[in-house]
């Protein structure tokens, strides 16, 4: 800890930091908890998926408000008191599917603006829109492009931890496609993730929604020894998965640590090796048996080696680009190709780490970027060509997350990176572990092709 950082964390440093306007950041509601607050259904006309869903969930809605009227109330000054909703809601369903034509927008804005001042602490505001691709004529898809803008900036305006995400509703998409999603959106499992956009649409197998959804289960995960690997190992361990945790040889003695914690098995490997993924299968196959197949592997393995471009050698190129892009499309690509004992289940999920950086580029990081544009360009055309396949593949885009890696940076640079996104602080590795596990839930059958942000709306690259 450096001494602007201990300066930072007394009593006086906060006093001073909340005067220039930085204040303490919220605490965010984390976990398997939904709100306190009553779950408001807002469905606007041509709406219904959100009813059904919430049903499905075992959610019962708030009062539904629609059309809500502008307040006529004025304060003891005169001044006209903006509407808010009669009790603090936990969060609130936006259901705009039926929205086609751009005066219908204002339904929306009728609805949220009393929630802008009423949601409880960590609340949270999911809308809910046709994708552009399931509605007929220019206007209707403009008017789902205009619900993105109005989700991304609700999310910067939103305070005290509360957060906006939009998901788009792809054509035959069901209820009980949609149920992991709200499920995970209600929760605190969404803490980190605010201002995004993803969508959902059919299944193609469907699976009931669990609280323990990796009971006799196993998930791979690779560079699980430390920081994000290992808290993305405890998350699976904690909703029921056997855990085969990987790392490279002189990580061993850490990764052996996390395994026989959450009572998995460990796997030293150098997953840059030609034959990594048949060593992955016989491993499973030798450890937990011939008949176990892989129902989730977790591609979280990665490297940095930052230089400014004019400063980059081939060397720090290639070992980075084998570790983050390359390995795990060989690894993806024996799996899918080779039905072998400890192989892929038939519904497997496959999921990579992508980042803010892939999307938005970051100084001295060309070589990162690249790697990390590259897993979101896999993911989507690997999703092609899985085709009818029930196997799907998705990545999470984490900003910056509190690692022992994170806490080198010097602290003013830190706090800045902290600050640049709409919650005023960094993620923690449990964070980007919630929403890999999200992704691979088996009701999750919907979410395919799919790159979901874990940065708190980081404000560089939206």
């Amino acid at each position: 800890m450096d001494i602007l950082e201990t300066i930072y964390n007394t009593p006086a440093g906060r006093f001073v930091a909340r005067k220039a306007g930085l204040p303490d950041p919220p605490k965010l509601r984390r976990g398997r908890l939904m709100p306190a607050g009553p779950v408001v259904l807002g469905e606007l006309p041509g709406g219904g998926i959100a009813m059904e869903a919430m049903a499905l969930l075992g959610v019962a809605p708030g009062q539904p408000v629609v059309d809500l009227p502008e307040s006529r109330v004025k304060d003891d000054k005169g001044r006209m008191v903006p509407p808010r909703y009669p009790a603090r809601p936990g969060a609130i369903i936006v259901d705009a599917t039926g929205l086609r034509e751009i005066v219908q927008l204002e339904g929306i804005r009728a609805l949220l603006r009393p929630a802008m001042r009423s949601l409880e602490s960590s609340g949270r505001i999911i809308i809910l829109a046709s994708d552009a691709s399931a509605v007929e004529g220019l206007e209707a898809k403009a008017v789902a492009q205009a619900i993105d803008g109005i989700n991304r900036t609700v999310g910067k305006e939103q305070r005290d931890g509360c957060t906006s995400n939009l998901v788009f509703i792809k054509r035959g998409t069901r209820a009980s496609d949609l149920v992991s999603t709200l499920s995970f959106l209600l929760e605190g499992r969404s803490a980190f993730v605010d201002g995004q956009t993803w969508r959902v649409g059919p299944a193609k197998v469907s699976n009931a929604l669990s609280s323990r959804p990796f009971d006799g289960r196993l998930v791979v995960v690779t560079g699980a020894a430390r920081g994000i690997g290992a808290a993305i190992a405890r998350t699976f361990a904690r909703d029921g998965a056997t855990v085969v945790a990987i790392d490279i040889p002189p990580a061993g003695d850490a990764l052996a640590k996390v395994a026989n914690e959450i009572g998995g098995s460990a796997l030293q490997l150098d997953i840059t090796a030609a034959d990594a993924g048949a060593q992955i299968a016989a491993h499973v196959a030798s450890r937990h048996g011939a008949e176990r197949r892989i129902w989730a592997l977790v591609h979280n393995a990665g490297i940095t080696r930052d230089r400014m471009l004019a400063n980059l050698d081939e060397q720090r190129w290639a070992s980075l680009m084998e570790v983050n892009l390359a390995a795990q499309m060989r690894i993806n690509d024996f799996l899918l190709a080779n039905d072998v004992p400890g192989g892929l289940a038939d519904e497997a999920r496959l999921v990579g780490i992508a980042s803010t950086s892939g999307v938005a580029g970051n100084k001295g990081q060309t070589n990162y970027a690249a790697s990390k544009a590259g897993v979101m360009g896999y993911v989507w055309a690997l999703r092609d060509e899985l085709g009818e396949r029930p196997i799907t593949i998705n990545a999470v885009a984490p900003g910056f997350i509190e690692t022992d890696m994170t806490a080198a940076i010097p602290f003013v640079q830190r706090e800045v990176f902290r600050r640049t996104n709409s919650l005023g602080q960094g993620g923690n590795p449990v964070d980007v572990a919630e929403t890999l596990a999200y992704l691979c839930d088996p009701a999750s059958g919907g979410v395919d092709g799919q790159i979901v942000r874990v940065c708190g709306q980081n404000l560089i690259g939206a």
